[in-house]
């Protein structure tokens, strides 16, 4: 072989040597509405980190978050077009796609944090949301569940007791639970982008919003709205997806090492959001945003409780069977 016969050659090689790299090395999108301070980073984190190991680093992710690739109903519909690999989402968004979803919605079905962390880390609840959403879309598939900790009011006046909210406007995310919870505390509900929450706080659209405290501290939603009343009414649950495009185009091997990464951030994932919480707590009282830790949250229970069974037979069986679940968890 002459010499430009063995360049080419060489050449060659070379290049698929390299094309043979770059097909072992996959990476894939991962897209999430909030910065990388808060939980969703962390959960993001844990996924990369566990799939890189278990893959020998044949996989990881790059992430997309702080809503670059669109909101969280956005996302969803790109997510099940193939568009995007992997997303977290709140559950209450995923109720746009998966109505059924809209019972972790429900207030006050969580005790406690720790209630809460191992309902999500139960294989019965857990099997039982991911087969719901097998039912009811195409296009993804849950393959996690995760937490910010509970949902609380801010606005620019505190609520400690139920009738402080009689006749407030107050943005929440746009499900049947959220609308039949707030209006039976007296509130009238907006919908509204996540985005539009702040200048809506600041000009009067709303007058209050609710979230979690590390998203309301990462946000800076307290310079509109400086009072953080603890309502703890919701558990700001959330789902990591992965569309039925990547899915499918991983090897037997590969759908193991992406299932036992998200069972990682399940398992791992809300005690480090819960520190989140209290760290965020700290860091607003030092700053000087008024946190009410003294609410009433007797007149809420009351009114939300005999709204939980109503609402899960309207939503469906999967919901009434999820919620017994969560409820007989210990």
């Amino acid at each position: 072989m002459g010499r430009l016969g063995l360049a080419l050659f060489g050449a060659g090689a070379l290049s698929l040597a390299l094309a043979t790299d770059a097909a072992a090395q996959r990476k894939f999108s991962f897209a999430y509405d909030q910065p990388t301070t808060t939980a969703y980073g962390v959960a993001a984190n844990i996924f990369d980190a566990k799939l890189k190991e278990l893959s020998g680093g044949k996989m990881s992710i790059n992430q997309f978050p702080g809503a670059q690739l669109g909101t969280e109903p956005q996302m969803l519909q790109k997510l099940r077009a193939g568009d995007i690999d992997f997303l977290i989402t709140s559950t209450a968004n995923a109720a746009s796609v998966a109505p059924q979803a809209g019972v972790f919605s429900l207030h006050f079905i969580f005790r406690d944090e720790d209630h809460l962390a191992k309902s999500l880390a139960n294989k019965a609840v857990s099997d039982a949301f991911r087969g719901m959403i097998k039912d009811s879309v195409q296009g993804a598939q849950v393959i996690g569940l995760i937490t910010m900790g509970f949902r609380n009011i801010y606005s620019k006046r505190e609520y400690t007791k139920v009738e402080d909210l009689k006749g407030v406007k107050i943005r929440v995310q746009a499900t049947k639970t959220e609308d039949t919870h707030f209006p039976a505390y007296g509130a009238q509900t907006v919908h509204m982008p996540f985005g539009e929450v702040y200048i809506s706080l600041q000009t009067g659209v709303v007058q209050a919003a609710e979230n979690g405290v590390n998203v309301y501290e990462q946000n800076k939603h307290y310079e509109v709205a400086p009072i953080l009343s603890m309502t703890q009414h919701e558990a700001n649950n959330n789902c990591l997806w992965v569309s039925d495009k990547a899915w499918n185009s991983f090897s037997d091997q590969e759908k193991q090492w992406v299932q036992a990464a998200a069972d990682e951030v399940s398992r791992r994932e809300p005690a480090m959001a819960f520190k989140l919480e209290s760290d965020s707590a700290a860091k607003l009282k030092r700053i000087g945003v008024k946190v009410v830790e003294n609410v009433d949250k007797s007149g809420f229970m009351k009114a939300a409780q005999p709204i939980q069974d109503q609402l899960a037979k309207e939503l469906g069986p999967h919901a009434v069977k999820i919620l017994g679940l969560v409820r007989e968890v210990k």
